[in-house]
C-alpha cells in the first residue's frame, strides 16, 4: 500500500494527490527520509504535549519528589494545629545528628606539622663554628676584649658582650660549649613549632601529629600541645630542662648562648591538615532512624521539637533543584517527540497522520503523563507496588490500535511508559510493569472484528498484568500472601477495567476521527442501511452488481492479505453516484438506451460524474476516508473506452481528458482490488457461455489492460498479488455463472416440473 493520505481531497492528475502531504505540501527529504510537511495545528498540538510533559517533569522531581508539601504547616518551637502521621515505614538519615557525629569526628583529627631536617642540620653546623672558633681563642689565651672583638667580628650581632663574658670566665669552657651543643641538638631534634595564629580551632586541641621524612619513608609522630616548644617558649623550656641534669652554672647562660642559634623547624601542613579532616568526615557513617507506619510523627496541640522537624522532612523531603537533571530530562523528551514525529513517515506506519490523529495522539500523551505523576504521589509502598498499576496504560494503547493501527499502538505501548521513566514518575517496577501490559494491548487487538473481542482483550491482557505482577513481587520480595492478593487483583482489575472501557470511548472516537475501524466498517456492511436501501430501490441493477462486486473483492483480499471488511464496504458504495441518474447506466436499462439519443461527449460527462457524486455522497454520509477513497478511485484516470471510440468517428481531434474518469490510481491494496473487481464483474456479464477457461482468459486481459495504463502502479500490489486475484474473481464467477441443463419442452398437460437449477428435474 502507499502512502495513504485520507486528508486529501484532490481529484487533479494520476498520482498527484498521492506524492502530496495531507495539506497538498510537498514534503520535504532529510537523510533519505521524507519529512512531514509543517501542519500548524498539529505542531500546536504536538508543541503544546511537549510543554506539558517538561512542567510534569519539573513538577515530579522539584515539586512533589516523594512529599505531600506538609513541612510549611509546621515550625519547630510552635504548636501544631494538626496530627501528622506516617502513611508508610521508611528509614532515613538523620542529618543532624550525622553533622555532630562528623563534627566530633574531625575534632579528633590531629593537625598536621612537617619536620624540616635541614634546619636543624643548618643549626647544628653554625653551633658547631661558633664553638670551634671559641675553643680555638681559649687556646691562644686571648683576653677577655680579644676575645669579644674577634667574636663580633665572625659572628656579628649574635651575642651581648655579657653573654660572652660568662662565657669567658666559666670554670670549664669547653664543657660548657659541649653541653650548649647537647642542649641545641635536643630542642632541635624535638622540633621547635611554628603555630599559626588562626587555622588549628577545628582540630584535635590536645594533640599535633609531626610528619618527618627519613629518606623513602614518613613517620608520624603524636606530641602533645603541652610538650610544644615555640620561640615564645624556649627559654622556659631551656630551664627546665637544665634543671633536670646540667649544673646550675649552666642555666644562667644555656638560653643566651643557644637563642643566636635555635629556629623554627616544624611548620603546619595545611593541605595534609584538610586531607584529614575530610578524609575523617568521609569515614563517618551516617545516623539511620526509622519511622514506622502508622505512628503519629506531629502531634495535634504539642510543640514541635528539632527532632519532630526532622522526621517530617524525611517524610516529605524538599524539593532538590539540579539544572544538570533539568536538561538531561528535557533532552531525553526531545528524543521521544523527535520519534513521535518520525511515527508520521508514511514508511513507518503505511500512510502519514491526520491531524485528528495527531490531537488524539498529543492528547492521551499529556494525559498519560497527567496520570502517572499524580499515581506517583499517591501513597503506595512502592517498595513492591508498582505504581502503574492503577494507570491504565492499556486503554491509551488500546485506542490507537484500533483508531489508527497496530504498528503504532505497539510503537505507543514503548514510547508513553518510557517517558513516565524519564519523568521520574515510574521507578523500574512500575516501567516494567506499563511496558507489558502496553504491549499485550498492542497485540491482542490485532485480529479485532467484534465488540466482544474487547473483553476478550481485556482478559488477556489482565492475565499478563498478573503475570508481571508477580515477577515483580518475586523480584522485590513481597513478604505475605496478602502482598500478592491484593496486586494481583488490581493487575487484572486494570486489564478488564481497560477493555471495557474502550467499548464506551471507541464510539465517540471512530466518529469524531472518522475512523476505519473494524466495528464501524462492520455497521456500514449492514445491507438494511437507508442508502443501500435507497440504492436497491432507485437503481437495483447497480445494487446487484455492487453486491457481486464486493463478494468479488473480499474473496481476493482474504487471498492476499488485504482488509476483505473495507474492500467489501467499499464495494457496496462504491456506485451510489449512480442513483442520481440510474438510466443512464447500463446495469439499470431495460429496453431503450438514452445515451442513443445524445453526443458521446455528453454521455461521458454524465458517466464520469458518479464518481464525483459518488464522493460527495460519501463525505456527507461521513463515511470514513478510506471508503471515501475507494469510491473516489474505483475507476481511477481510465479513458471511457466506449464513448471516446464513438467520439473518435464524429472528430479524429476528440480529446481524451474529456472522456477520462476524474479520479486518481488507487493507492491502496483493498481500492485496487475494488476497481479489479468492479470491471471483471461487469466485463464478465457480456461474455457468451462464461465457462471458467474462458472467464479466466477474459479477467487476465482486464487486469493486463489495467497494468499497461498503469492504474496499479500506486497500489503495491505484485504480480504474485495480481495472480492471486485472478484465481479468486475466477472461482466466484465460475460458480456464480456455472452451466445448467437445458429443460426439454414439456408436452401438453405434462406435470409440471420446478427447474431446481441442477442436472435434475423434481416434480411439483
Amino acid at each position: 500500500m502507499t502512502a495513504h493520505n485520507r486528508d486529501a481531497h484532490d481529484t487533479g492528475e494520476p498520482g498527484e494527490r498521492a506524492r502530496r502531504n495531507i495539506d497538498g505540501r510537498r514534503p520535504g527529504k532529510f537523510l533519505g527520509f521524507t519529512l512531514p510537511a509543517f501542519r500548524p495545528g498539529p505542531a500546536a498540538a504536538t508543541g503544546a504535549a511537549f510543554l506539558l510533559s517538561v512542567l510534569v517533569i519539573m513538577n515530579s522531581i522539584h515539586g512533589g519528589a516523594g512529599g505531600s508539601g506538609e513541612t510549611g504547616d509546621f515550625e519547630a518551637g510552635k504548636v501544631a494545629e494538626r496530627d501528622v502521621i506516617a502513611e508508610q515505614s521508611i528509614s532515613y538519615i538523620d542529618e543532624g545528628a550525622t553533622s555532630l557525629r562528623r563534627e566530633a569526628q574531625r575534632r579528633l583529627v590531629p593537625a598536621a606539622f612537617t619536620y624540616v631536617p635541614d634546619i636543624t642540620e643548618k643549626a647544628s653546623q653554625d653551633f658547631a663554628a661558633f664553638a670551634a672558633f671559641s675553643r680555638a681563642r681559649f687556646e691562644e689565651q686571648a683576653s677577655l676584649e680579644g676575645y669579644r672583638r674577634q667574636v663580633s667580628a665572625a659572628f656579628p650581632g649574635l651575642f651581648l658582650d655579657e653573654d660572652l663574658e660568662i662565657l669567658f670566665n666559666a670554670q670549664d669552657r669547653s664543657e660548657t660549649l659541649r653541653m650548649a651543643g647537647s642542649l641545641l641538638e635536643h630542642f632541635m631534634e624535638e622540633g621547635v613549632f611554628d603555630l599559626p595564629q588562626t587555622g588549628l580551632e577545628e582540630f584535635n586541641p590536645d594533640t599535633v601529629e609531626v610528619l618527618r621524612s627519613s629518606g623513602a619513608r614518613t613517620g608520624r609522630e603524636r606530641v602533645g600541645f603541652n610538650r610544644i616548644v615555640t620561640l615564645n617558649t624556649l627559654s622556659p623550656a631551656i630551664d627546665r630542662y637544665v634543671d633536670e641534669g646540667f649544673p646550675p652554672s649552666f642555666r644562667l647562660i644555656a638560653y643566651d648562648l643557644l637563642k643566636p642559634f635555635i629556629r623554627e623547624n616544624v611548620f603546619f601542613s595545611a593541605l595534609d591538615s584538610s586531607r584529614r579532616l575530610e578524609e575523617a568526615g568521609g569515614a563517618v557513617e551516617p545516623v539511620v532512624k526509622y519511622i514506622e507506619q502508622g505512628k503519629r510523627v506531629i502531634r495535634k496541640g504539642f510543640i514541635v521539637t528539632d527532632d519532630e522537624m526532622s522526621q517530617l522532612n524525611a517524610l516529605n523531603p524538599p524539593a532538590v533543584w539540579d539544572p544538570r537533571v533539568i536538561i538531561g530530562q528535557i533532552l531525553l523528551f526531545l528524543l521521544l517527540y523527535g520519534f513521535f514525529v518520525f511515527l508520521g513517515n508514511a514508511k513507518l506506519i503505511g500512510r502519514s497522520l491526520t491531524s485528528p490523529e495527531i490531537y488524539l495522539l498529543s492528547a492521551l500523551t499529556a494525559l498519560y503523563m497527567i496520570g502517572a505523576t499524580l499515581a506517583n504521589n499517591l501513597s503506595f509502598n512502592t517498595e513492591i507496588f508498582p505504581v502503574s498499576i492503577v494507570l491504565p496504560t492499556a486503554l491509551v494503547v488500546m485506542l490507537p490500535s484500533l483508531l489508527i493501527g497496530p504498528p503504532l499502538a505497539l510503537a505507543w505501548a514503548l514510547a508513553l511508559p518510557l517517558g513516565a521513566f524519564f519523568a521520574a514518575a515510574f521507578d523500574v517496577s512500575a516501567y516494567m510493569f506499563a511496558l507489558v501490559s502496553g504491549v499485550a494491548a498492542s497485540y491482542t487487538l490485532r485480529r479485532a472484528e467484534k465488540r466482544m473481542d474487547l473483553v476478550k482483550a481485556g482478559l488477556i491482557i489482565a492475565g499478563a498484568n498478573g503475570g508481571a505482577a508477580i515477577a515483580i513481587l518475586l523480584i522485590n520480595g513481597a513478604a505475605t500472601w496478602g502482598d500478592y492478593l491484593v496486586i494481583l487483583f488490581w493487575a487484572a482489575f486494570n486489564g478488564v477495567a481497560s477493555g471495557m472501557l474502550v467499548l464506551g470511548i471507541l464510539p465517540p472516537l471512530e466518529h469524531a476521527l472518522n475512523a476505519a475501524t473494524a466495528f464501524r466498517l462492520i455497521e456500514l456492511s449492514d445491507l438494511n442501511a437507508p442508502l443501500l436501501k435507497r440504492l436497491f430501490t432507485v437503481a437495483s441493477g447497480t445494487y446487484s452488481h455492487s453486491i457481486m462486486v464486493a463478494n468479488l473483492a473480499e474473496a481476493a483480499c482474504q487471498e492476499i492479505g488485504a482488509n476483505p471488511l473495507l474492500a467489501r464496504v467499499g464495494a457496496y458504495y462504491h456506485d451510489i453516484g449512480k442513483m442520481e441518474q440510474p438510466n443512464y447506466f447500463v446495469e439499470n436499462q431495460t429496453s431503450h438506451n438514452k445515451h442513443d439519443d445524445i453526443p458521446p461527449s455528453l454521455s461521458a460527462a454524465i458517466i464520469r460524474s458518479h464518481v464525483r457524486i459518488g464522493v460527495e455522497k460519501a463525505r456527507s454520509l461521513g463515511l470514513p476516508e478510506e471508503v471515501t477513497d475507494i469510491v473516489a478511485e474505483h475507476h481511477g484516470n481510465s479513458v471511457i473506452t466506449w464513448f471516446y471510440s464513438k467520439a473518435l468517428e464524429q472528430d479524429p481531434q476528440a480529446d481524451p481528458e474529456e472522456f477520462s474518469y476524474p479520479g486518481s490510481p488507487p493507492r491502496s491494496r483493498e481500492s485496487a482490488v475494488v476497481m479489479l473487481a468492479d470491471v471483471s464483474e461487469a466485463a464478465v456479464r457480456t461474455l457468451e457461455n462464461p465457462t471458467p477457461d474462458r472467464i479466466d482468459k477474459f479477467i487476465q486481459q482486464l487486469i493486463n489492460a489495467k497494468v499497461e495504463h498503469g492504474q496499479l502502479a500506486a497500489s503495491e500490489l505484485t504480480f504474485r498479488d495480481l495472480e492471486t486475484i485472478k484465481r479468486a474473481f475466477v472461482q466466484v464467477l465460475a460458480g456464480y455463472y456455472h452451466s445448467r441443463i437445458k429443460y426439454p419442452a414439456l408436452p401438453p398437460k405434462a406435470p409440471a416440473l420446478e427447474h431446481t437449477g441442477d442436472n435434475k428435474g423434481a416434480p411439483v
